[in-house]
C-alpha cells in the first residue's frame, strides 16, 4: 500500500536534526526512552537545550518531579547527536541508581568509575579511564576532586552534575574540592540539578551560575555590592530574576498535580528490648571502642572501623561476632610479624565500606608502638566478646520483626498494596540470619536475598530459572551480575514476599511494585535513608507506603538518633519524606554520620549524650532553618500566569510528535518488512521472522512490550537503524506516483480539493550550519494549474496508500520547482538567522551587564577613597596642634596619591574589560556563520485518485 517514496521519507522525518528546543527534535528522545512523559519534565530539557550559546542549565524543580529523567532526555540528545564525551558527576550513594535509571530507561551506556576499576584500566593500558568512546562515565564528587586532572583532558560534550547544592560555596577559597570539580569542567556545557540552589545567601547563586558560566555576574565583590548588600530588595530582585532567567528553570509540585499522583508515607515504628545478654555484649564491645588506644584497629581507619562497629554492634550478634574474630586473627598476625597489617578488610561484613572510604577523610594518626603484653590483654577480651556473642542464639530484634512484619502487612493491605516488603540490612551476616529466621517462621520459599554478590545458592537456582524463563529473549544482558539482579527482581515482583537486602545489593533497583520498607538496621545517613525509602516510594507509586523502624529501648542514644532523624529531618512520613530544604543543608550524609559516631565514642552517660545530641540538633536546626525562603520563592519560583497551558501545549506538542514519529517507524518497517514479518493489526506490534538474532516480538510501545515481554522497538534499535539506513540510501528515480484517498479510510479536508489533480513534488534536504549542524525536509510541489502545496499538505499526501503507475517518467520542465523550492529554502534559512539573532541579543546583553558589575566593583573602591579622604580632611579641620595638622595632611597626601592609582587602574581595568567583552561578542559571532547546503531526495509525479 505504500512505495520506497514513502518509506525514504519517514527514514529522512526519523533522522531529520532539528533545532536543539524544538519538540520535534525532543521527542526523538523520548521516543527511544522507556519513560513517561510529563510535561514539565519536557519543559525543563527544552529550556536546557533553548540557546545554542549558553554554557548550561540549573534544573532546579522540586523534589519528586524527576530530574534525573529530565538530564536523561537531555543526555539522549546529546547522544543521537553523537555527543559522547559525558560525565556524571553524583553523590556516592547515587551513582548505581543513576547508572541504572540511564541504562534502563534511555538505553545509555554507563560505566562508573572509581578507584579499583581506574587503577585497573590504568593498568592495561587505557591511559586516561574518564576518555570513554563509547559510555557515558558516572563519578562521585570526591573522585572527581582527586582525579580533576584527568577530568580536565576530556573535552566533555556534557557535565552532569547531581546535588548541585554541593558546590554552592565555590565562591570561598576554603571550598577547595568545590573549586577543583568547578575548573576541572569549566570548559563544558554543564547541567546543574538541585531541588535548593538557594539555601542561606545569595552568594549561594553566585556560586552555582558561576560554575555555569562566570560572565553572568561579576566577581564576588561586585556580586555583593549590588545584590547582597541592595537597600531596594524588590527591585533587587526583579534585577536578578531577570539574570537567572535564561539559566534556571523550576517548576513546583503544586503546578503539576494535574499530571503527577503523589503517595505518602506512614510510620511504624517497632520497639524491643534487647536480652541482658545482647545488653551486656553492646555494653562491653562499646567500652572497650572507647579506649584510647585499640591495637586491633588501624590507626589510620580508627575513626571509620570505629564507626562500622557500631553499626555492626547495633544491627545484630551474627554481625558483630564475625567482625570480632577478624580483629582477633589480626592482633594473633600482629604477635607473630610485630608489623601491624595496614587495614582490616570488612568488605563482607559490611557492604557500604567503600562508599563510606570514598566521602571519608583520611586519618593521620600514627600506629602505637608494639607491646606483646598489651596485644595479649586486648586479644584476650576480644575472645571473651566473640564468645559472647558467638552463645546469644536469638536476637530480640529479630523476633520484634515477626510482629512487625504482621502489623505492617495489615496495613499495608488495608491501604490496597501488595504483600511485598523490602527489609534493609547493614550487614551481610544479618541477611543471613534474617534468611534462616524468616524461613523457619512461615516464609519458606517466599524470601529472595540481594547483596553485592549474590552467589549463595538460593540466589544461584533463581537466576537459573529466570534463565530458562526467558530463553532467546533480549532482556537476557549476557552479564551474570547484571542478570542475577534483573533474576531476583522478578522473583520478588512475581512470586516472593520479602526481599532481604543489603545497602550496596538494592542500589539501583525500582522496586515500586512494594509498598513496605523495613529498616531493620538504621543508617545515620538521612540521605542513604531517603534512597532506602525511595526504591518503593517513587514518582509511579501507586500507594501509601509504608515505613517500620526498630526502636531500641535500652539505648539512650539510639533513640535519639531515632529522633533526629525523625522529627528534625522528617524522613518516615509525609508525602515526599526528608524535605528539600532539610537534605539539601547537608553538604553530605557521611558528615552526619560522623557526628553522630563521635557522639557514641566520646559520651559515656545519659545526661553526656543528651547535652551532644542537642547541640547536634542545634547545630543542624541552624543549618536547614529556611532564612532564605521568601528570597528563594521570588527569584526562582515560576509564577507565570501561562505556566500552567504552556505546559499543556507542550504534552499537547509532544504526544503529537511522539505519534506522528511512532506511525512513520511502524509503516516504515511494515514496508520494508513486507516479507520478513507478520503485524498485529490493533497493536504496534510485530514478529520479525528473520533468520538472525533479532527474530522475535516486538513492540512499539515499552509498557507493552515489558508485560509481553517483547523487545521495546525504537528508531535507534539495531534492527530500526538497519531499515531507516537501508530506506534513505535507496536511489530513486523519477516515478509517477498515485496516491489513494479513500484507501487512507480517514478525511483530510486539506487534500479534498486536490482530488482529481496531477503535478510534481520534490524532497530535499537541506542542511543549515551554523553555531550547531541542524537539517530541514524542503518540499517543492504544485500541481499543473500552477497552485503550491506547501510542506505540511505535502506531507499529508505522503501519508496516503499509493501504487507506482510508472517507473519511468520525463522530467518536470526547466523551472516547474525551481521557485518553490528557493522560497522554502529561504524560509528554513531566515528560521535559523532569526533565531541566532535573538540569541546573539542574549548573550551580548549578558556580557553588557557582566562588564558593568566588575566597572562597578572597581568604581567601588574609587568612592570608599573619596569618603575617606572627606573624613581626613574633616580631622585635618578639626585639628588644633600643628603636629596634628601635619600629620592629618600627611594622611591626606597618601590617600590622594592612592586615589590617583586607583583611577588609573580603574581606566585600565575598564579597557581590559571592554576589550575581553570584544572579543568573547566576536567569538560568538563567529560561530553564528552561517552556511547552507541543499541535496535532492526524490522527485515524483503524483495524482491524487
Amino acid at each position: 500500500m505504500y512505495t520506497d517514496y514513502h518509506s525514504q521519507f519517514w527514514a529522512h522525518a526519523l533522522t531529520l536534526k532539528s533545532a536543539a528546543d524544538s519538540i520535534h527534535n525532543l521527542s526523538r528522545s523520548i521516543a527511544n526512552a522507556k519513560v513517561d512523559l510529563n510535561p514539565h519534565q519536557v519543559d525543563a530539557a527544552l529550556f536546557a537545550f533553548r540557546s545554542p550559546l549558553t554554557k548550561g542549565a540549573i534544573l532546579a524543580d522540586e523534589v519528586g518531579l524527576g530530574k534525573t529523567i529530565e538530564a536523561g532526555i537531555v543526555l539522549a540528545q546529546r547522544w543521537a547527536e553523537r555527543r559522547r564525551r559525558i560525565l556524571l558527576i553524583l553523590p556516592a550513594t547515587l551513582r548505581k541508581q543513576w547508572q541504572q535509571e540511564i541504562e534502563e530507561k534511555f538505553f545509555l551506556p554507563t560505566v562508573v568509575l572509581e578507584s579499583r576499576n581506574f587503577n585497573q584500566l590504568q593498568r592495561n593500558g587505557h591511559a586516561n579511564p574518564f576518555e570513554q568512546k563509547e559510555s557515558l562515565v558516572a563519578c562521585s564528587y570526591h573522585f572527581a576532586s582527586a582525579k580533576a586532572n584527568e577530568i580536565r583532558r576530556v573535552p566533555w560534550d556534557m557535565v552532569v552534575v547531581d546535588e548541585a547544592h554541593r558546590l554552592r560555596n565555590v565562591y570561598k577559597p576554603s571550598n577547595k574540592m568545590a573549586r577543583t570539580i568547578s575548573e576541572a569542567v569549566a570548559h563544558a556545557p554543564k547541567l546543574l540539578l538541585t531541588a535548593t540552589p538557594l539555601q542561606n545567601s545569595l552568594m549561594e547563586l553566585y556560586g552555582l551560575v558561576s560554575i555555569i558560566d562566570p560572565h553572568v555576574f561579576g566577581d564576588p565583590a561586585s556580586f555583593r555590592e549590588k545584590f547582597v548588600r541592595a537597600n531596594d530588595e524588590e527591585h533587587r530582585n526583579t534585577l536578578l530574576r531577570e539574570r537567572l532567567k535564561p539559566l534556571c528553570t523550576r517548576t513546583l509540585r503544586k503546578q503539576v498535580l494535574e499530571y503527577v499522583r503523589f503517595t505518602n508515607r506512614v510510620p511504624i515504628t517497632q520497639e524491643f528490648l534487647p536480652s541482658d545478654e545482647e545488653h551486656q555484649l553492646y555494653q562491653e564491645v562499646s567500652a572497650y571502642l572507647q579506649r584510647d588506644v585499640l591495637l586491633a584497629l588501624p590507626s589510620s581507619q580508627r575513626m571509620l572501623m570505629t564507626m562500622i562497629l557500631r553499626k555492626l554492634l547495633a544491627s545484630s550478634s551474627f554481625a558483630i561476632g564475625g567482625t570480632l574474630r577478624k580483629l582477633v586473627t589480626r592482633l594473633e598476625e600482629l604477635l607473630v610479624e610485630q608489623e601491624p597489617p595496614q587495614t582490616v578488610d570488612l568488605e563482607d561484613d559490611f557492604e557500604n565500606l567503600e562508599e563510606l572510604e570514598d566521602e571519608w577523610e583520611e586519618e593521620t594518626t600514627e600506629e602505637p608502638e608494639i607491646d606483646p603484653a598489651m596485644i595479649r590483654e586486648e586479644l584476650a577480651e576480644l575472645n571473651r566478646y566473640a564468645d559472647l556473642a558467638d552463645g546469644i542464639r536469638d536476637n530480640a530484634k529479630g523476633k520484634a520483626l515477626l510482629s512487625a512484619l504482621k502489623i505492617a502487612f495489615d496495613k499495608a493491605e488495608s491501604l490496597g498494596a501488595r504483600r511485598k516488603a523490602v527489609i534493609f540490612t547493614e550487614s551481610r551476616r544479618t541477611q543471613d540470619y534474617l534468611f534462616y529466621l524468616l524461613s523457619s517462621s512461615g516464609y519458606q520459599g517466599k524470601l529472595v536475598l540481594m547483596n553485592g554478590t549474590n552467589t549463595d545458592e538460593h540466589s544461584r537456582n533463581i537466576y537459573k530459572q529466570w534463565l530458562q524463563r526467558h530463553e532467546g529473549e533480549s532482556v537476557i544482558s549476557g552479564s551474570r551480575t547484571v542478570d542475577t539482579k534483573a533474576a531476583i527482581v522478578e522473583e520478588f515482583r512475581d512470586r516472593a514476599t520479602l526481599m532481604i537486602a543489603t545497602e550496596a545489593g538494592a542500589e539501583g533497583i525500582n522496586l515500586q511494585f512494594a509498598s513496605l520498607v523495613v529498616n531493620y538496621d538504621l543508617p545515620w545517613n538521612p540521605q542513604r535513608i531517603e534512597q532506602r525509602i525511595g526504591r518503593c516510594h517513587r514518582y509511579g507509586q501507586q500507594h501509601d507506603v509504608v515505613v517500620v523502624n526498630f526502636l531500641n529501648r535500652r539505648n539512650e542514644a539510639d533513640l535519639r538518633v531515632f529522633q533526629l532523624l525523625s522529627e528534625k529531618f522528617q524522613l518516615f512520613d509525609g508525602v515526599f519524606g526528608a524535605s528539600d530544604e532539610v537534605l539539601g543543608a547537608l553538604e553530605s550524609g557521611v558528615d552526619i554520620e560522623r557526628r553522630i559516631s563521635q557522639v557514641y565514642q566520646e559520651c559515656r552517660s545519659t545526661d553526656e549524650i543528651q547535652t551532644a545530641f542537642d547541640s547536634l540538633q542545634l547545630e543542624l536546626e541552624e543549618q536547614v532553618q529556611s532564612r532564605m525562603a521568601q528570597t528563594r520563592e521570588a527569584l526562582l519560583d515560576n509564577f507565570d500566569e501561562d505556566v500552567h497551558s504552556r505546559l499543556k501545549v507542550h504534552r499537547k506538542q509532544a504526544f503529537s510528535s511522539l505519534s506522528n514519529r511512532e506511525r512513520w517507524l511502524l509503516s516504515l518497517t511494515q514496508h520494508e518488512l513486507t516479507n520478513e514479518a507478520t503485524f498485529d493489526p490493533k497493536k504496534p506490534r510485530f514478529f520479525y521472522t528473520g533468520s538472525d538474532a533479532r527474530k522475535g516480538n516486538y513492540n512499539l510501545d515499552w509498557k507493552l512490550a515489558e508485560k509481553h515481554h517483547d523487545t521495546f522497538y525504537r528508531a535507534d534499535h539495531p534492527l530500526a537503524a538497519m531499515l531507516i539506513e537501508r530506506a534513505t540510501k535507496r536511489e530513486l528515480g523519477l516515478a509517477e506516483i498515485v496516491f489513494d484517498y479513500d484507501a487512507h479510510g480517514t478525511r483530510i479536508a486539506a487534500l479534498e480539493q486536490f482530488r482529481g489533480s496531477t503535478g510534481w513534488l520534490e524532497l530535499s534536504k537541506l542542511t543549515v550550519q551554523s553555531f550547531d549542524s541542524e537539517e530541514f525536509l524542503v518540499f517543492a510541489a504544485e500541481n499543473d494549474g500552477g497552485e503550491r502545496l506547501d510542506g505540511e499538505l505535502c506531507q499529508k499526501l505522503l501519508s496516503l496508500p499509493a501504487s507506482i503507475a510508472n517507473k519511468s517518467c520525463a522530467k518536470p520542465a526547466g523551472g516547474y520547482l525551481d521557485e518553490a523550492r528557493k522560497e522554502a529554502t529561504e524560509q528554513c534559512v531566515q528560521q535559523v538567522d532569526n533565531r541566532n539573532g535573538v540569541f546573539f541579543d542574549e548573550e551580548v546583553g549578558k556580557l553588557e551587564r557582566w562588564s558593568d558589575d566588575l566597572k562597578l566593583g572597581l568604581e567601588r573602591e574609587l568612592k570608599e577613597l573619596d569618603q575617606q579622604i572627606k573624613e581626613i580632611r574633616r580631622d585635618s579641620q578639626a585639628a588644633t596642634a600643628l603636629t596634628e595638622k601635619l600629620t592629618a595632611q600627611k594622611r591626606l597626601k597618601h590617600a590622594e596619591s592612592e586615589r590617583n592609582i586607583k583611577r588609573r587602574q580603574l581606566y585600565d581595568a575598564q579597557d581590559a574589560i571592554d576589550t575581553q567583552r570584544e572579543e568573547l561578542i566576536a567569538r560568538i559571532e563567529g560561530q553564528l556563520t552561517m552556511e547552507h547546503t541543499s541535496k535532492t531526495c526524490f522527485t515524483i509525479r503524483w495524482s491524487l485518485a
